[in-house]
């Protein structure tokens, strides 16, 4: 039995943020931060005091985390980007709304002097003599301090004061993992009153120090009990005034907390192979289906959730197409319009739609991404609603003339035909390409949809029940939000958004299969109806075409993808040279295409190259994050793997953000949670000269300290890694700081 924690964080939009540019606005984005680790960083939004992000993440974590932060920050190109400010939520009152917080929050004023992580190992005890009660103070060491320099470390020292007096350690330089082991000794006074307190302070040559936290004792009180020692957490400094909140803005958010017992896998085989035989047996007279209960007792809030998990389940058991097709048997046994067939909020939508997600991104990508592309390159003005047409100038120096409204809506009516074209095009070829599981699906939906409405004047009926969910709930959201479907790495700016609006606007009513639809709401969408209307053709060729094909086709195609390797995460990494033996580390190129499939980590120079080699997941021992400071970068991973000849060694590889790296981790990690052979700890830094960056510990293959390192006690080094079979985010006594990586992303 193990516990879990999860976060569902939702940042929706910001408002009435202050400028920080000159031109009077601001270009802001989100940092999200778990006690001080940044986890998630959004998209920028460009030139705006009200920006919208709409950006969802699903961390796990551990449940002895502290606090949630949200930054805003304001980017700058030729400067370090500024601070706007800050909303922080607690654990305690996240645990305060079970169902989930969400609300606008003003930020409040960001000051470095409370931006303090960390903790310190101290011994405090109160001595007596002959010559009087003398005070010892013993700072043994430090961990997972903050960084305040630009190398990705601080010069740590330590200034202690009690009764009017101060004394100083030495400085470590370039550590977050100090040791100092220096004693400091004061008189107790008779009346002692006093507070001890021990400040952590970062050492700067040319600026002021930058202060790291803080630890308060109650010197009475430490007379009584003599002796205290442990790890203690480092305090901000609360007592300068801080900006009246408001100011700044504020930022809405929805976040969820939610604790979880997992227990072991076989106290939830009886409830797996219910749900599997009920699935097998389909729907029968006289009997109500646990499908059907499951659908009328859960909320519109929490079906989508259920819906994920029940697609995942039968992803595993290899029964999602009898699922689906099951939810389809008994949405259309219940009493039904046509033309608001699969409409509603259902547990068959919500289920199809989270398949559609998980089994038809790559598909979705191949269709969808060469438009999309096009649309960001060439950032054409396009826009037929007369009421917002922009007129503007046109012609060369000396021959400028105002164009006019007509010419605007027919040179964007020109433009969104274009963009069209191309798209129904790829759509219309794309039925090979789909994923055979997902034809599957369809083909069932559309069979059943025939068999239940089988007049002629709903003929169009079984069309639309396949583009309801292809159309309207999964290609129309991602053209107008390529960034959430990873199509794009950031947002588009508003002309390429009212773009892509309109573009998703037309698959929707192509979609519909009524090239007319839009014309009572929006009859200023008449020039594009002819485009629309061949749209609408072309739609109804390629359904048949995808539902047409064969079981024995289907059968030999999904043989044939069997015999493929499922890709799980692909992509572009920096290679970070070290000395070793295996074929990554000979490797003549630093930068390489790393493709992640269910059978081993491959790379080649170029997506479209020769794989060069590979790492088979059975050799995959560690895959878990590195200090900044090790390599100067950040967003580093190492991969702890064993050679054909027996001998470990470890890669580093560079991410180019933290949501990358954090998806590669927690894709890593899912691949190699069955490896037996999984290591309990690893080093978070990396071994150069003659020792660890980390602990400065001299043996290379040796460990310092047993796992089990956590705020509040225990030791940093190594920390621990998720033992083999453990679900994601279950490290247990796993530190929270920099070089402990015990937060893992889910994409959205």
């Amino acid at each position: 039995m193990a516990r879990r924690s999860s976060l569902s964080i939702r940042i929706v939009e910001g408002r009435n943020l202050p400028a920080k540019d000159i031109t009077g606005s601001s270009d802001p984005y989100c940092i999200v931060k778990i006690d001080n680790e940044a986890i998630v960083r959004t998209a920028t939004v460009w030139k705006t005091l009200s920006p919208f992000w709409g950006e969802e993440y699903e961390v796990r974590l551990q449940p002895s985390f502290h606090c949630v932060s949200f930054y805003v920050m304001d980017e700058d190109a030729l400067s370090r980007d500024d601070v706007i400010g800050k909303v922080c939520i607690t654990r305690d009152v996240l645990a305060e709304h079970p169902k989930g917080f969400s609300g606008w929050l003003s930020l409040s004023e960001v000051d470095p002097d409370e931006e303090v992580q960390g903790e310190i190992h101290l011994r405090v005890e109160v001595l007596e003599s002959e010559a009087g009660r003398r005070l010892c103070c013993k700072v043994l060491e430090a961990r997972d301090l903050a960084r305040k320099d630009r190398n990705g470390a601080s010069d740590p020292f330590v200034r202690v004061r009690y009764n009017g007096k101060t004394q100083e350690s030495a400085v470590v330089k370039k550590s977050c993992y100090p040791r100092w082991n220096e004693s400091f000794e004061f008189e107790v006074p008779e009346a002692a009153g006093e507070q001890l307190c021990v400040e952590v302070w970062d050492w700067d040559l040319v600026s002021r120090n930058d202060f790291l936290g803080k630890v308060v004792f109650n010197v009475p009180g430490l007379q009584a009990v003599r002796q205290e020692e442990g790890w203690f957490r480092l305090q901000p400094d609360k007592s300068k005034p801080r900006e009246a909140e408001g100011n700044l803005g504020s930022l809405q958010l929805q976040v969820r907390l939610r604790d979880e017992t997992v227990l072991p896998s076989s106290c939830y085989q009886p409830l797996v192979q219910l749900l599997c035989q009920e699935v097998k047996s389909g729907p029968q007279d006289g009997k109500v289906h646990l499908i059907t209960l499951l659908d009328e007792t859960t909320t519109a809030e929490c079906r989508q959730e259920v819906a994920i998990n029940l697609v995942k389940l039968f992803l595993g058991q290899g029964l999602v197409k009898e699922f689906l097709d099951l939810l389809f048997e008994l949405e259309l046994a219940k009493p039904c319009e046509p033309n608001t067939l699969f409409r509603s909020n259902s547990l068959a939508s919500k289920s199809m739609e989270s398949f559609l997600k998980v089994a038809g991104m790559q598909y979705l990508h191949a269709v969808l991404g060469p438009t999309i592309n096009r649309v960001f390159e060439e950032k054409k003005y396009v826009e037929l609603d007369p009421s917002k047409v922009e007129i503007k100038d046109v012609g060369c120096s000396g021959l400028h003339r105002v164009q006019t409204e007509s010419e605007v809506i027919e040179q964007s009516c020109q433009h969104l035909q274009s963009y069209l074209g191309e798209l129904l095009a790829a759509i219309a070829k794309s039925a090979p390409a789909c994923p055979a599981i997902v034809r599957a699906a369809f083909r069932q939906l559309f069979r059943r949809v025939r068999e239940r409405f089988p007049e002629h004047q709903h003929e169009n009926v079984k069309f639309i029940a396949v583009t309801s969910f292809l159309c309207l709930r999964f290609f129309s959201p991602a053209i107008m939000t390529p960034k959430l479907f990873y199509l794009r790495e950031k947002h588009a700016d508003s002309r390429t958004s009212r773009t892509l609006l309109l573009l998703a606007k037309a698959i929707q009513i192509v979609g519909n299969m009524e090239a007319a639809a839009g014309r009572a709401k929006e009859a200023w969408l008449a020039p594009l109806q002819p485009a629309l209307q061949r749209g609408v053709t072309r739609m109804k060729d390629f359904i048949t075409e995808l539902v047409g094909i064969e079981e024995k086709e289907e059968l030999d195609l999904q043989n044939a993808l069997t015999l493929q390797t499922l890709v799980v995460k692909e992509g572009p990494l920096f290679v970070h040279k070290t000395r070793g033996k295996g074929p990554l580390l000979s490797s003549s190129s630093k930068k390489l295409h790393f493709s992640l499939t269910s059978e081993a980590l491959s790379f080649a120079k170029t997506p479209n190259s020769k794989k060069s080699s590979s790492i088979a997941l059975s050799n995959i021992r560690a895959a878990e994050k590195v200090e900044e400071k090790s390599f100067g970068s950040s967003h580093v991973m190492q991969i702890v793997y064993v050679d054909e000849e027996g001998q470990q060694e470890t890669v580093y590889l560079q991410c180019k953000c933290v949501n990358e790296l954090n998806q590669w981790l927690s894709a890593l990690r899912k691949a190699c949670a069955n490896n037996p052979e999984m290591l309990c700890s690893y080093h978070p830094g990396v071994f150069r000269g003659d020792k660890w960056s980390c602990c400065h510990q001299k043996d290379k293959t040796g460990v310092e300290r047993p796992a089990g390192a956590r705020h509040g006690g225990a030791a940093h080094l190594p920390p621990p890694l998720r033992p083999a079979g453990a679900h994601e985010g279950e490290v247990p006594g796993a530190a929270g700081g920099p070089g402990n990586p015990q937060w893992t992303l889910e994409p959205p």
